[in-house]
């Protein structure tokens, strides 16, 4: 992890983390329309950029453009659900193993600031932070290891499994999900990759598991759900990968 300013985002990249952020965040619900036009009135931004931010969304599963190159919210059926979490379950074993076998110190310190966060927005009921922060969590263990290429490949598969469950899933206790990251970080701490590994599949699994219906929400307009992701009064986290 590097102290080093971040570079500057520009307004596609902007654009792009934004309507991510409001995805994993559940706020834009699977099959939600996002028209160019009013995706540029919203950011400010021309449809040629807002186009080129949904293909990299449409590109991670995310989006879904139809024949008529209009986009929405991607909805994924139950055999791409399990195709998920299969693949899923197999790269999180996979990213905790490295991080047994090389641990290095100054990995705790970034490990140990999330889980704080976590727990600072489940003390706030902070429902939509603390599903963001869950899947983060997953990203940041990712991004620790130094193999872009797996990092990609969990950025791409936490966003998807994120949508997955707002549409069958219901969210993760906060309280095991906290319990497990301290454990998880214990275990790879101690360098143990077996132990690490168990503990990550019993929670994907968990997680899996727990097909619902999803709740009835109250519907809002295009505008009205992205103000708080274009207005720049939020800082946007999800910039790995």
């Amino acid at each position: 992890m590097s102290d080093s300013p971040a570079a500057p985002v520009s307004r596609g990249d902007g654009i792009y983390l934004a309507l991510r952020e409001a995805i994993m965040e559940s706020a834009l619900a699977p099959e939600t329309k996002l028209p160019e036009d009013t995706l540029g009135k919203s950011f400010g931004a021309s449809r040629t950029i807002v186009r080129a931010a949904l293909a990299r969304l449409a590109a991670e599963g995310l989006v879904e453009v139809g024949k008529t190159k209009s986009a929405r919210v991607a909805h994924p059926g139950r055999d791409e659900a399990r195709e998920v979490f299969t693949v899923r379950r197999a790269l999180e074993r996979a990213t905790v193993a490295l991080l047994a076998d090389g641990w290095s110190p100054s990995y705790a310190e970034p490990i140990r600031a999330h889980i704080e966060a976590e727990a600072r927005a489940s003390a706030d009921a902070d429902h939509k932070l603390s599903v963001r922060l869950g899947a983060e969590f997953h990203i940041l263990l990712a991004e620790l290891t130094g193999n872009r290429l797996l990092l990609r490949h969990i950025n791409e598969i936490v966003g998807r499994s994120t949508l997955i469950l707002a549409v069958y899933g219901a969210a993760h206790p906060q309280a095991d999900s906290l319990r497990e990251h301290e454990e998880l970080l214990e275990a790879m701490a101690a360098g143990d990759a077996t132990r690490a590994e168990g503990i990550v599949d019993r929670h994907i699994q968990s997680v899996e598991g727990r097909a619902l219906i999803p709740d009835d929400t109250i519907e809002r307009s295009l505008d009205e759900v992205l103000a708080p992701y274009s207005s720049g009064s939020r800082s946007t986290a999800s910039r790995r990968g």
